[in-house]
């Protein structure tokens, strides 16, 4: 229960929801701890328990999507770490996360659809930085390496990787993941568009919004070189324009959505961004939490297991580990 209540609200929450629904006098600094133990146990679990579905069980596609989202830290974890502070200096730590998921079904317009209980993730306070050697994964990437084998990923008839356009996320798909297919998201697509319309007319210009809606329509026909003619013309003045250039230049293959939809694909990452939301945010970016990276880890896992539909799982493993006797 403490487990439960631990990876869903604060610990003093948790505290009044053990007394309110069981009438157990538990103290927040227990919940605490007992909720951090708990997730360190199933941090450890995560990184033995890596076997794969039955072949049959795996969807025909896959989707595997990585993003992060900052978390607010206590002092001691970011001094000296660059950030977005006005003097330069940091108050968050990134949160890596990873999710997978598979979409046979389709909505009413023939869309991928996901397919619900099919979302699973993964996250960590972890570095996605590549070492000296090719042979060696960062830690991130062995976690994301973890996870697309525990679900089969690596064995679906088709396999795609989304991400926001960074670059360390195309180096990962392709040193681990070679023949997946790459798609940048289309919503960040769009939206790199849409400020480079808000950094030329500024934010409430109607000649703004009309030259980004024609640019996300000729990004939707996969009309790319349009696009670019029409950055362009604003190259030399705007620092912007010729930023989102080299975006779309570098993404290119990754952007061809009119061929991606015929072969049933998706091209958003809404699965992920909300990911970040439900799995992180909601949990660890309330008002007035900051947080130790240990801490904060340990109830990730927590969070992240309990989210994947892996909880009981973990918990016939412990009870049938020799040390539980």
């Amino acid at each position: 229960m403490v487990g439960l209540v631990g990876a869903m609200v604060s610990f003093a929450e948790g505290t009044a929801l053990l007394c309110g629904l069981a009438g157990l006098e538990v103290g927040s600094k227990q919940v605490e701890r007992s909720a951090k133990e708990l997730g360190e146990a199933i941090d450890r679990d995560e990184r033995q328990q890596v076997g794969g579905p039955p072949r049959e069980q795996i969807a025909p596609t896959m989707y595997l999507g990585v993003d992060g989202t900052g978390i607010p830290m206590r002092a001691a974890e970011v001094a000296g770490r660059a950030g977005k502070q006005p003097d330069g200096s940091a108050k968050t730590r990134e949160v890596k996360l990873c999710v997978v998921w598979s979409a046979e079904g389709r909505d009413a317009e023939g869309k991928p659809v996901r397919d619900a209980g099919s979302v699973s993730y993964s996250a960590g306070i972890e570095s996605a930085a590549s070492t000296d050697s090719e042979f060696s994964a960062s830690e991130f990437a062995q976690r994301v390496l973890r996870e697309a084998q525990r679900r089969g990923f690596l064995h679906a008839q088709r396999r795609c990787i989304l991400g926001d356009g960074a670059g360390w996320i195309w180096k990962m798909a392709t040193d681990f993941f070679p023949d997946a297919r790459q798609i940048l998201d289309r919503f960040h697509a769009k939206e790199h568009l849409s400020t480079v319309a808000t950094e030329i007319w500024g934010p409430s210009s109607e000649l703004g919004k009309q030259w980004a809606t024609e640019r996300h329509r000729e990004l939707d026909a996969g009309d790319i070189d349009s696009i670019l003619r029409a950055l362009q013309v604003h190259a030399a003045a705007c620092a912007e324009a010729r930023r989102c250039m080299g975006y779309i230049e570098r993404n290119r293959e990754r952007m061809r959505y009119p061929e991606f939809e015929a072969q049933g694909l998706c091209t958003s990452t809404g699965v992920v961004e909300s990911g970040c939301n439900v799995a992180i945010g909601h949990r660890l970016k309330r008002s007035a939490m900051h947080w130790g990276v240990r801490g904060a880890n340990a109830i990730i896992a927590l969070r992240c297991n309990q989210l994947s539909g892996r909880f009981e799982d973990f918990w016939e493993r412990r009870a049938e580990a020799p040390w539980a006797a």
